[in-house]
């Protein structure tokens, strides 16, 4: 097989392919993050690591294409299940990304104990950890099964080799930075190295039925190191995000195919691992302060699950010409966008005013429908009077002031009666479609000057 050595050049963060080394990467605009990459170039199907795994397949008109239902594998972690769509589906890859010490090992060490419980065979490949690591940490998870196969390896090669031996259900690699395949003189971690055992192991899904799961390191920017079209490979992306200092893990879903990319799970990190937060709500404002200003509750929805959570807004006069606009879990040019209606239609100067606004419990909303709320805080903040502790705001804000219908209402609504608030401000066109609700007092606005009469 003939093969041709060339040079390329390759980003570290986004994996754009320039062909001469560059300060500043083009596409991602990172800095010092071209790196040079030697590549053998050769026909793909006569390459055998690829032929053993090929397809062989004919066309056939979609309709006669026969449809059977998939079977969802169950981990017995329902924030996990929850997440991938209602369960695993055999063949799928998934690709878990994450900060270090985020969890990502622990969670996935989890789940596998969760699948082995119910029979599969699950085979875990360690590129990071030895064997004798894996066992000190499931023996502190209390996750250990004889259904579950470890292995500390690298090569490529060698896994699916020993993939044949062990005949497993489910597949883990962590992490796919770390592993080696021997036609890519490249080392581990670098972009070719990444693409291809990401390619590979999605011709091995595809035609062997068993689910891979994929471990994958973050760049600054947060997202998956390596190539963007690993993230077009794959079948589900997942981000575990989080504080390190804080007690509290979301898993997030950016793109399933199999089901919702607007679920969430909500963990609870301890000595002995992950835990459930089946009521995320209830934490979230379990210390929320009362009668403070600057702290308002409102609803956001999260797949078919609404939360609630607390905003904090401080509002305080600023020494310097240009006033700080610093915002942690929100959108902050959303924030800037509304400060400057409250402006033009409230009157307030927040102009000489720094706004901080966080989200309690490091949870991140980027739905219009908490606008109201944020307005609310800033409010609250600026007018140094707190918002009744029952009290709970929602509501899209339009540019010329208008408070906008949102969707869900009611059941954003059931959740607030349910954790005892007794007052919900909520526009009045979505009221106009709600039934009565006994047990909370809904007011409808129109304005956000409308809203704030009642709020205050």
């Amino acid at each position: 097989m003939k093969k041709k050595i060339k040079k390329v050049y390759f980003c570290r963060e986004c994996g754009y392919k320039a062909a001469k080394w560059m300060g500043k990467c083009s596409e991602c605009g990172m800095w010092d993050t071209i790196v040079e990459e030697t590549v053998k170039t050769s026909n793909l199907f006569k390459n055998p690591a690829i032929q053993q795994n090929k397809f062989y397949a004919e066309p056939v008109p979609i309709d006669s294409v026969d449809i059977t239902d998939e079977v969802r594998v169950f981990s017995k972690i329902g924030e996990f299940d929850r997440v991938l769509g209602g369960g695993l589906v055999s063949g799928s890859l998934i690709v878990i990304g994450g900060d270090p010490g985020i969890g990502k090992s622990t969670l996935m060490l989890q789940a596998l104990f969760g699948y082995a419980s119910m029979d599969y065979k699950v085979f875990y490949v360690s590129g990071e950890e030895s064997v004798k690591q894996i066992k000190i940490r499931g023996k502190r998870l209390n996750s250990l099964s004889s259904k579950l196969i470890v292995v500390s390896e690298i090569d490529l090669d060698s896994i699916f080799n020993m993939v044949k031996s062990v005949q497993p259900d489910i597949l883990v690699i962590d992490s796919i930075q770390t592993m080696f395949n021997g036609d890519i003189s490249s080392a581990p971690g670098s972009v070719s190295q990444v693409r291809e055992s990401t390619m590979r192991l999605m011709i091995f899904a595809k035609k062997t039925g068993i689910a891979v799961f994929l471990v994958g390191h973050v760049t600054k920017d947060g997202t998956i190191a390596g190539p963007r079209i690993m993230e077009h490979m794959v079948d589900t992306v997942l981000y575990f995000e989080g504080d390190k200092d804080n007690i509290f893990r979301i898993l997030r879903a950016v793109k399933n195919r199999f089901g919702s990319t607007n679920e969430i799970g909500v963990f609870e990190m301890k000595e002995a691992g992950l835990f459930e937060v089946k009521n995320p709500s209830a934490v979230f404002l379990t210390e929320r302060p009362e009668k403070e200003a600057g702290s308002v509750v409102t609803a956001s929805m999260e797949g078919t699950r609404p939360i609630l959570v607390e905003l904090q807004a401080l509002a305080s006069s600023t020494n310097f010409g240009t006033p700080r606009r610093t915002i942690l879990g929100l959108d902050q040019n959303r924030v800037a966008l509304l400060a400057a209606v409250m402006e033009k239609k409230l009157g307030m100067h927040l102009m000489g005013h720094d706004i901080f606004m966080n989200v309690a419990g490091g949870v991140k909303i980027n739905e219009p429908a908490v606008d109201l709320g944020i307005i609310a805080a800033i409010a609250s903040s600026f007018l140094d009077t707190p918002l009744g502790n029952n009290t709970i705001v929602m509501g899209e804000v339009g540019l010329t002031g208008e408070v906008r219908a949102i969707s869900h209402a009611e059941i954003r609504v059931a959740e607030a009666k349910k954790m005892g608030f007794t007052k919900c401000i909520l526009p009045k066109s979505s009221l106009k479609r709600m039934k009565n609700i006994n047990g909370i007092e809904l007011l409808g606005v129109k304005t956000v000057s409308g809203g704030i009469e009642v709020m205050f």
